[in-house]
This record gives structure tokens, sequence and C-alpha cells, in this order.
């Protein structure tokens, strides 16, 4: 058997799927110099996607639950780099009234709105305590 080649050993799955993402992360137009930037990007994509479809679940519950769920799959949309995530954000954004069709926000309004969250919070923390015990007691009174 001299002149028999043995077959190498197969690659596993998880080094098959790694050389995979590296050439894709070298085919998205950056140029990656090193192994060490692709891997990084390689990384950052998949905490980006992972974050972002954590965000947009959220965001779903959020929808009957209390709480911003359209903000939070917005937030979820654009953290994804996908071209199909861009333009949902897109629909959802030309039926928000207020929104322009470019999608930007004014800073006027990014003004307004870093305000008046601040402001709530500041109530939230100096009232909060009181309103809550005011709030328990009316309603033991209501029972009583």
């Amino acid at each position: 058997m001299t002149g028999e080649q043995r077959p190498e050993p197969d690659e596993t799955l998880v080094d098959v799927l790694r050389d995979a993402a590296y050439e894709a992360e070298r085919g998205t137009g950056r140029r990656e110099e090193t192994e060490e930037q692709v891997r990084r990007g390689v990384i950052i994509r998949l905490a980006r996607i992972i974050g972002g479809f954590t965000l947009i679940g959220v965001g779903i519950s959020l929808l009957v639950l209390p709480g911003p769920g359209w903000v939070m799959i917005v937030i979820g949309l654009s953290l994804l780099p996908f071209a199909w995530a861009e333009r949902t954000i897109s629909a959802i954004r030309r039926r928000v009234p207020g929104i322009p069709d470019d999608g930007r926000i004014p800073t006027r309004t990014w003004i307004i709105m870093g305000v008046l969250t601040v402001g709530a919070l500041a109530l939230a923390l100096l009232f909060g305590d009181a309103v809550g015990r005011w709030a328990s007691g009316a309603w033991e009174d209501l029972w009583s």
C-alpha cells in the first residue's frame, strides 16, 4: 500500500462553520487585515444578532404587557445586520405620525424626550415611595 494516500480526517462541523463565517466576514466589503480582525467582526456580528432578536422578543412580549413594545422592537431591528430589518424599520417609521420620510428624528425632539425622561425618573425617585403608600392606603380604604 505504498502508492495509496490516506484520506485526511474530516473537519468537524465547528471548523467548517467557523471557516465559512470567516470567509463571509471577509466578503462583506470591509477588508480585515488580520485573522484577529475577522474574528472580532464575526463576534460583533453574532452579538448584534443575538441582542437584536432578544430585544425583538422582549418587545413582542411588551406589546401585551405594560411597556414600550414597539420601541424595543425597533431597537432590536436596528441592531440586526440584515437588509430586511432596515426595510421593516422604514415601514414602521412610515406609519408613525410625526417622523419624516427619511426617518430622522429632529434634534429638538430628542432633547424634549431626554428632558421628559430625566424629569419622570427624578419624580419617581423623589416621590415614588409616597405615591405607593398613598395608593395602597387608598386601595385598602375602598375595600374596608
